[in-house]
């Protein structure tokens, strides 16, 4: 119970959903970007730096929107176990029965996924390749 462990399991919640969007990144680099890569005489290393993972990076920052939205969300369901976040006139509206806690509550945690949520696709459009040429 507490603050901490609440961050652990939302450390852990949003790591499938990273992984997932970083291995599906990698595996979208188009061959002909590798095979130039590797004709111009990069090192893995160089080609990972310098063409995998610039390519990859929509994709990346997609899952790692994907995870923050998810656990802006979840975070407010931390307050049942000790911890306090933005959640806790959620839960305190519930056990209550006081519809404007919940409201008070759901309100700023809404509008928190959101403003992350718009950040981290203006995030993704800006490291696609068309926009950066």
């Amino acid at each position: 119970f507490g603050a901490a462990p609440a961050l652990i399991a939302l450390a852990l919640y949003s790591l499938l959903p990273i992984t997932h969007a970083a291995l599906s990144g990698l595996a979208s680099v188009p061959e002909d970007a590798l095979e130039t890569a590797r004709g111009m005489g990069m090192s893995p290393r160089q080609m990972l730096w310098r063409v995998e993972l610039p390519l990859a990076a929509p994709v990346i920052v997609a899952g790692l929107r994907t995870a923050m939205v998810i656990n802006i969300g979840t975070a407010a369901l931390a307050s049942t176990v000790g911890a306090r976040t933005l959640g806790l006139p959620i839960i305190v509206g519930l056990s209550g029965f006081n519809t404007a806690y919940v409201i008070q509550g759901a309100l700023p945690v809404a509008l928190l996924a959101i403003v992350v949520d718009q950040v981290f696709q203006w995030l993704g459009e800006w490291l696609t390749p068309q926009h950066q040429t």
